[in-house]
């Protein structure tokens, strides 16, 4: 077990054992003193991170378009949305103006728990057009359904079952820690060099920028090889 995961199940418990200090039950705290509040907690030095490149995903794509218009569609949304797998898993076409091409994360499905309306992608709102009239659902509805009850939406085991299907139908070799959450990487990187942090961080669903910057956004060749090329040119031009 890694000291990632170690990290995480110590921080619930420090947070149930805060929590339990406030609660009294006949006049008595139900915990007097949080026995684990100077525990000190591991982390990884290298956490594992990794992130699908430009061509992975062009792969995925291709995959994706021989598997099933579902699966393609979830992959383009997540690529596109930057937002969380089980975030776009429970879309529902309420949720969605697809006229004006505007989407609404709901707070209940939103790890930060704020309701937020953003902006689609020229892209994202084309395929969502294509899949609402692949539909020819009137009224409200998941966007992508249970397989075995069309009124629950896709479980999260089932997303995870996508991805390992893509990455095979892809050809691209496993790799522990890539998944969903690797396209979510690549959003933010994707817009680091010209987006605004306020922006990116609104675009993609965080709360702290810390976060973006400690564990989403990517250093990359192009982006440095762009930036030494622009200090160049306005130290030559005085």
């Amino acid at each position: 077990m890694r000291d990632r995961v170690i990290e995480y199940d110590l921080r619930f418990v420090l947070a149930a054992c805060s929590w339990a200090e406030t609660v009294r039950v006949n006049g008595t705290p139900m915990l007097e003193r949080n026995p684990f509040k100077r525990f000190p907690l591991p982390t990884e030095v290298n956490p594992r991170r990794p992130i699908t490149t430009d061509e992975e995903y062009t792969r995925l794509l291709k995959a994706a378009a021989s598997l099933s218009p579902h699966i393609e569609l979830y992959l383009l949304l997540a690529h596109e949305t930057g937002h969380r797998c089980s975030a776009v898993g429970r879309l529902r076409w309420n949720d969605l103006d697809l006229e004006k091409g505007l989407v609404t994360w709901r707070a209940e499905h939103d790890k930060i728990g704020r309701e937020h309306t953003l902006p689609l992608s020229p892209a994202a709102a084309a395929a969502l057009k294509a899949a609402h009239r692949r539909a020819a659902r009137i009224g409200d509805g998941w966007v992508f359904t249970s397989p075995s009850d069309p009124e629950k939406p896709i479980r999260r085991d089932l997303l995870r079952d996508w991805w390992r299907r893509l990455e095979a139908a892809a050809k691209l070799d496993r790799i522990p820690g890539r998944g969903w959450h690797s396209l979510r990487r690549k959003f933010a990187t994707d817009l680091k060099a010209d987006t605004p942090l306020a922006d990116l961080c609104s675009l993609g669903g965080w709360k702290d920028h810390n976060t973006v910057l400690k564990c989403y956004m990517r250093p990359d060749e192009n982006t440095m090889r762009g930036a030494l090329a622009r200090r160049a040119e306005r130290v030559a031009n005085g």
